[in-house]
């Protein structure tokens, strides 16, 4: 039977080796790697180093150059392994980002993974890694709209020169509704929290139409005002800030 080449350890990988072996937080492959380059230093064979650590010859002669070559350092990790799976051609890439942009599935709105990768011939993990890398996401839309008032630009910067450049004593506010609001109550009181018990309800409710919030913001002083009411129409919203000018000429005053 033929011996694998005695190899010679310095005391320094020795001990290192040694320490890999007996540390019981060194993963079980490191260990028995480390055990593979210490039976090979005293010069036992490739059979009987492979019964030892129950592993094959190859693998033992494997380790055993994996230690000749990179050192104890080499044994801590795997070599790199080349993909299994061939890299995608420009062309490949550039025809799915091109019908991705330009291109609709029959019968679809918008492309899946798995109708692009069927229609390019590809897996549908290559579609995901090119829609990934050029941040492509066909399943998302934004809405937008125009506003057609012919003096909307004028109004817009009528509303940005208020704040780059506001008139003396001005006052900003900070307006905005929400609107359908369930008005919802529970069909009985609920009992409070004691001790040893806690707050209780009933599980059903009765709902009483919806309700529109609207609320306030003061910049000056950050104080927040709010008020339902019953409809959403610009005569609420005119009414709340109205409202809203009250009670800031009323803080003044005060």
């Amino acid at each position: 039977m033929r011996k694998i080449e005695q190899i010679s350890i310095s005391a320094a990988d020795r001990e290192r080796l040694m320490q890999l072996v007996r540390d019981r937080n060194t993963p079980q492959k490191v260990v028995w790697r480390a055990r593979i380059v210490l039976l090979a230093s005293d010069g036992l064979t490739a059979t009987a180093i492979s019964a030892a650590v129950d592993k094959s010859v190859l693998t033992v002669r494997r380790w055993r150059r994996r230690y000749v070559a990179k050192g104890v350092d080499g044994l801590l990790k795997d070599a790199t392994r080349p993909s299994r799976r061939k890299p995608l051609s420009a062309e490949k890439i550039k025809q799915v980002v091109h019908m991705t942009l330009h291109e609709k599935p029959p019968n679809a709105t918008h492309w899946s993974m798995r109708r692009m990768a069927a229609a390019a011939g590809i897996s549908y993990s290559s579609v995901q890694r090119i829609w990934h890398a050029h941040g492509l996401k066909p399943h998302l839309t934004k809405t937008f709209k125009v506003s057609r008032d012919k003096n909307f630009a004028a109004k817009v910067e009528d509303v940005v020169g208020l704040y780059l450049n506001p008139p003396d004593k001005a006052l900003v506010l900070c307006v905005d509704e929400k609107s359908q609001i369930q008005a919802l109550d529970r069909t009985q009181p609920g009992l409070p929290m004691k001790k040893g018990r806690a707050g209780t309800m009933t599980h059903d409710y009765e709902r009483n139409g919806t309700t529109t919030l609207f609320a306030a913001l003061n910049m000056l002083d950050g104080k927040v005002i709010g008020t339902c009411m019953l409809r959403h129409r610009h005569r609420e919203f005119l009414r709340f800030l109205k409202l809203r000018c009250l009670q800031s000429s009323y803080t003044q005053e005060k």
